[in-house]
């Protein structure tokens, strides 16, 4: 019989917070001063003071904890292929005319 060793999805997940680290975080936000509350406040204070590099750089540490940043996002045409574009080439300069020529392009709605 086998003991010991390494096992598939034993233990804790890495970067899951233990039972002492989440003791200690839960404590921090109940007493209304978390780390990124820190950072907010410098950010603020440097700001007020114009100096601005300090706010910067205080606000590029704390951006991640407030806008998640966006997925690399790859458009692509029908079967992967190129996108294709198609010009309207409405010549008006009147804005209303110009509207009622696109309507009547996209099969919207009737124009008087």
């Amino acid at each position: 019989m086998a003991r010991g060793g390494k096992r598939l999805g034993a233990g804790r997940r890495p970067g899951s917070a233990s039972k002492r680290t989440r003791e200690i975080a839960d404590k921090a936000a109940a007493e209304g001063m978390t780390p990124l509350e820190v950072m907010l406040r410098a950010m603020k204070e440097h700001a007020e003071a114009l100096r601005w590099d300090q706010a910067a750089s205080v606000a590029k540490d704390a951006a991640p904890y407030i806008h998640p940043r966006l997925a690399a996002i790859e458009h692509a045409g029908p079967g992967g292929g190129p996108m294709q574009a198609i010009g309207i080439g409405i010549s008006t300069s009147d804005p209303i005319e110009a509207a009622k020529i696109y309507q009547r392009l996209i099969g919207g709605a009737k124009s008087s």
